[in-house]
């Protein structure tokens, strides 16, 4: 089975840049490419018992409007996610994308992606989806859970599109962090960028050397490399290196080695996921 570029739309304003983003890996990747929209099936509410209420009438025929109502909402809201997968599927074929796919499912997200892992290369998503809130530094509830719950690269989208042309990998000499450098020297989907390679803390010879693993490793696959080592907090040095060297693609583990299954408030990743103007992509 090929695995794909695969790509989560929805009614937010995140869609195109989410399309924009998936059409640029698909192509990079040679990859085929795969439009998902999943619609989240809330159960109906409990049935009440209006038989004490005055003036409500027949209680069978009111429950049978309520029944009629919820599946004209689900008619619906499958029709709209056939819409936006086709016109997700037009922009991507007016891009020189050859015959990318669409699916359409019922259920939850987390659980949708979990069942097509082995589909999966990439999974694009945006930062925020249709229900959530839209301050700056919100990140949409179920974005974490498929962080924690995916063991595939992610990348997770701004509102606007623009085309890589200036990539970081938050660096930190870890098992993960250099399965990570080796994948990306591995992977035709940022050859010829301009890369960085950046540490955060003392510069001391072992972490000279780590560094110096790390760019010769992707100098060696063909990357014009730039390495750095910056002391100061982790999340505010990497966004002032980003800054500073117009960087627009953020590459970085995901969650480190923790396992923990709830939300590790105040991590690194999250961090950067909250505050991320730039697309980030999460290695696991």
């Amino acid at each position: 089975m090929s695995e794909h570029v695969m790509a989560c739309i929805d009614g937010s304003g995140y869609s195109t840049a989410v399309c924009d983003y998936a059409t640029w890996a698909s192509q990079r990747l040679e990859a085929p490419l795969t439009f998902l929209h999943v619609l989240d099936n809330h159960p109906p509410p409990e049935e009440g018992n209006f038989s004490g209420n005055i003036g409500l009438g027949s209680r069978e025929h009111l429950l049978e409007e309520l029944a009629s109502l919820d599946e004209r909402r689900a008619r619906i809201a499958q029709e709209q996610g056939r819409a936006m997968l086709d016109a997700a599927r037009e922009r991507a074929g007016e891009q020189g994308i050859e015959e990318p796919r669409t699916r359409q499912r019922n259920g939850e997200l987390v659980e949708t992606l979990s069942e097509l892992e082995s589909e999966i290369r990439l999974l694009v998503l945006g930062k925020r989806g249709e229900s959530a809130h839209t301050a700056t530094e919100h990140m949409g509830s179920n974005l974490e859970r498929v962080v924690r719950a995916l063991h595939r690269p992610i990348l997770m989208v701004p509102e606007a599109y623009r085309a890589p042309q200036h990539v970081m990998i938050a660096f930190d000499g870890s098992k993960s962090t250099r399965k990570g450098v080796e994948m990306i020297a591995a992977s035709p989907l940022f050859r010829g960028l301009d890369c960085h390679v950046v540490m955060v803390g003392a510069e001391v010879a072992d972490m000279q050397a780590q560094l110096d693993w790390a760019v010769r490793t992707l100098d060696k696959a063909g990357f014009e490399t730039h390495g750095a080592i910056r002391a100061g907090e982790v999340e505010a040095t990497l966004r002032a290196y980003q800054q500073e060297h117009a960087i627009d693609l953020l590459v970085m583990g995901a969650y480190g080695h923790s396992r923990i299954r709830h939300l590790l408030v105040g991590s690194t990743t999250t961090a950067m996921l909250r505050k991320a103007d730039i697309p980030l992509l999460l290695l696991r």
